[in-house]
């Protein structure tokens, strides 16, 4: 009856968390001025983390942390699913 069910919502998810933890910090991130390399702030200064900017990058970081290891075994039970199921 719908178009989209509970399952493509999921998969839709794991693409885009696969998407954001494939990004290449060097090649990629870096080149459009979104890479984490800044310098250090000066005496009394700091570092920008209001900006939606370096929310961003603080999300793409924190999603590439935090994700690694469950995204692998995500991964390997949709694609065991999708081979047995599929």
């Amino acid at each position: 009856m719908s178009l989209f069910g509970f399952g493509r919502l999921i998969y839709v998810s794991i693409l885009l968390i696969n998407a954001v933890c494939v990004l290449s910090e060097d090649r990629f991130l870096a080149r459009i001025g979104w890479g984490r390399a800044q310098p250090e702030p000066g005496f009394g200064a700091s570092y920008d983390n209001a900006s939606l900017k370096a929310k961003t990058i603080n999300l793409i970081t924190s999603v590439r942390t935090v994700m690694r290891i469950p995204l692998i075994v995500i991964n390997a039970v949709i694609i065991i699913y999708e081979l047995i199921l599929g």
